[in-house]
């Protein structure tokens, strides 16, 4: 018997080489185009001249990964809103992942 554990350490995420792409045509299509592009590009314009001065992908996988989660969030919001919930005690999300961190 082996005292190795057979199992190894989970990769980082890392998304598909075209997700960027994909994010952004998704967003154009959205009800929130007008807001959610120009943040989108900004945001991702910022994590790509970190990426050069570090050399590091870490910032734009973060950037996908948190797009595709408003993205993949959008619906349950809209659904949370129209039924007049209150919203009035919100906390950032960003703000509770950027502790775990």
């Amino acid at each position: 018997m082996s005292a190795q554990p057979d199992h190894g350490p989970l990769a980082p995420y890392a998304p598909a080489p075209g997700a960027p792409a994909e994010l952004l045509a998704q967003l154009r299509a959205s009800d929130r185009a007008d807001r959610w592009v120009p943040a989108f590009e900004q945001e991702w314009t910022a994590a790509l001249e970190e990426s050069r001065r570090t050399f590091s992908l870490a910032g734009l996988y973060a950037v996908v990964q948190a797009w595709q989660a408003r993205i993949a969030s959008a619906p349950a919001v809209d659904a949370f809103l129209a039924a007049g919930r209150d919203d009035s005690d919100f906390v950032d999300l960003e703000e509770i992942r950027g502790r775990r961190r």
